[in-house]
């Protein structure tokens, strides 16, 4: 049920309740069922819900709840505590869903969360990335509180509504910036909605304790339509141990999009050159941005399109190949003429096609190949319980000499 009360069900929902024996639910909802069936009001507590509902006779019972109960609603819990056979579900309009259409955006490819549930830290970092969120706040985590968070890391690009007392006569949705919304106090029933400004690239976290690899990947400025072709920081780091790097080492990265791996190389090489070679103007940009954040002098930012980029480079010790499409294996076999003959390559492949032909380059050239498949699953925090989200799997392909 919604906040407009039975005026807002469907007629079959309707039915239901007007056949219920027992119902049970809130105070605040049952107040507004006009029925004779004996009312079992229930708080916040979920030992208070379970022993009520074990308790119930053999009758029929309708337990009234919020919005969708699938969203994070009560569904989960029972499901988990009673089984599925013990209840059907009948959804209503959640309140996010309301939220969206008050704004007028869809919410098909947003995050969205309830931070009753999640650290506030967590959802910050997954709000850095998305497009558009939709957040269920609490008394004591409010709109305020949260643009107050996202300005902290400076993540200042979004364009905030607060959806205030959905489907009443007192709802209201306010429209800001975030430094607009964190002087403000909302009521207590709201859903925040964060829609990213068109253009705007992720910012990174701003945290002042770097490290010298394997640095987190919201560190980097990263340009938001190609987010996810940065090199995450579990890939990096093993790239960068068969790189096998010095700290006088001449490195060519191609391809190196905002610079993680460079930026990282540099720090290592930090008395030799990283060449980093880039022709996307706009990854070129943030490349160069990134190293004035990291403070790496031996990073050397290349903007043009290989082979012609390196042709007055010196030659390497060491070169990392990241990027997709035909034309990989061709960069690699250009590149592999230019290594040094103790020196290594790394190459960085999705593409079994591509993985088969920059092996054969490598073999061509007359060094040991060596091939890695790299699966990664990140933790993620659900309540009580942690849950793994699975990064697209790569491949590194190596080269050396014997």
């Amino acid at each position: 049920m919604g906040d407009d009360g039975i005026d807002g069900l469907t007629g079959y929902a309707k039915s239901l309740i007007d056949q219920a024996e027992v119902l049970v639910g809130t105070a605040r909802m049952l107040d507004r069922i006009n029925s004779t069936a004996d009312h079992r009001v229930v708080g916040g507590d979920l030992d208070e819900l379970r022993e009520t509902i074990e308790q119930l006779p053999e009758q029929r019972t309708v337990l009234i709840a919020s919005g969708d109960p699938l969203f994070y609603g009560i569904a989960r819990y029972l499901t988990d505590m009673f089984g599925k056979d013990r209840f059907d579900v009948v959804p209503h309009v959640s309140s996010m869903q309301l939220a969206f259409a008050r704004v007028k955006e869809s919410w098909d490819d947003a995050y969205l969360c309830n931070l009753a549930s999640q650290s506030l830290d967590q959802v910050v970092d997954q709000v850095r990335t998305a497009e558009r969120v939709g957040l269920f706040t609490t008394e004591s985590i409010s709109p305020s509180v949260v643009a107050e968070a996202l300005l902290d890391r400076r993540i200042d690009y979004f364009t905030a509504y607060v959806c205030e007392n959905l489907g009443t006569p007192g709802e209201t949705v306010t429209r800001g910036d975030l430094p607009s919304i964190r002087d403000q106090a909302f009521a207590g029933m709201n859903v925040m909605v964060l829609v990213r400004r068109k253009g705007a690239a992720d910012r990174p976290s701003g945290s002042h304790r770097k490290r010298l690899f394997g640095n987190p990947d919201d560190l980097f400025l990263q340009s938001r339509p190609k987010r996810g072709l940065l090199t995450p920081s579990e890939v990096r780091c093993i790239a960068l141990a068969e790189l096998g790097l010095t700290t006088e080492s001449v490195v060519w990265d191609v391809g190196a999009g905002s610079g993680s791996l460079a930026i990282e190389a540099a720090s290592i090489a930090s008395a030799g050159k990283v060449f980093a070679i880039e022709m996307d103007a706009e990854d070129y940009g943030l490349m160069v941005e990134n190293a004035k954040m990291f403070d790496v002098p031996s990073l050397i930012p290349v903007h043009g399109q290989a082979p012609e980029a390196w042709s007055d480079l010196p030659d390497p010790d060491a070169i990392f190949v990241g990027g997709t499409g035909r034309i990989v294996p061709e960069l690699v076999a250009g590149a592999l003429q230019r290594l040094t003959s103790d020196g290594r390559i790394v190459v960085n492949i999705s593409s079994p096609d591509n993985l088969v032909a920059v092996q054969a380059e490598i073999e061509s050239a007359g060094l040991r190949a060596d091939v890695r498949m790299i699966n990664i699953a990140r933790g993620q925090y659900q309540l009580d319980r942690v849950r793994f989200a699975a990064l697209s799997p790569t491949f590194l392909v190596l080269g050396a000499a014997d």
